[in-house]
């Protein structure tokens, strides 16, 4: 049996105006469903012991956490190695509420964008308002990286935390660090 591996084997690169450093393997369970059900609330919860985010946002502590990606959509973070025991809960906990949960942790690639510069680099990828009074703590945006589909957050205050597919990881990590080579500072913000 083989060992899991993230995407890039945990990259890190730190020569320019920000830090980008491929997150270790994060658990991730898709949860799609009624998400006003008592329930699916419940799924959710039970799974990371924190409360439900508002539409847009998302509520993450370190590696568990839980992302609204869309009207009948949560993205459900756990660590890595308890995907299998939540997914179990969660299901049981789901009975018979029409609902799919399934295990995407393996299909994913994360990504942390770091340091002062941080705003910046992303705003140069992404049509979002990135401004430090538009785009706050606990808001989460699903859009395009260039051309591929991605999601982030503000996982602190000078870090985001930015979800591709897998497949897609070694352009997102090129293009992140493209954007973050020296000199490359517009000082928008």
């Amino acid at each position: 049996m083989s060992n899991a591996v993230s995407a890039l084997n945990g990259v890190t690169w730190t020569q320019g105006i920000a830090t980008v450093t491929e997150v270790p393997l994060q658990g991730m369970i898709t949860l799609r469903g009624q998400l006003t059900d008592a329930k699916v609330k419940k799924a959710a919860m039970s799974a990371t012991s924190l409360e439900m985010p508002g539409h847009g946002q998302a509520n993450c502590i370190d590696d568990r956490g839980i992302c609204w990606m869309s009207p009948d959509e949560l993205l459900v973070l756990c660590p890595y190695d308890a995907v299998s025991t939540n997914l179990k809960q969660m299901q049981g906990v789901l009975g018979d509420v029409h609902s799919l949960c399934v295990n995407v942790s393996d299909a994913r690639a994360v990504f942390d964008l770091s340091g002062d510069n941080a705003r910046e680099v992303l705003a140069k990828l992404v049509p979002v308002d990135l401004a430090p009074d538009q785009f706050t703590s606990g808001m989460f945006r699903r859009t395009r990286m260039a051309q591929v589909p991605a999601a982030f957050w503000l996982h602190d205050n000078d870090s985001f935390r930015i979800i591709c597919f897998r497949s897609q990881a070694q352009y997102v990590f090129d293009l992140l660090t493209v954007a973050s080579q020296r000199g490359s500072a517009v000082d928008v913000f």
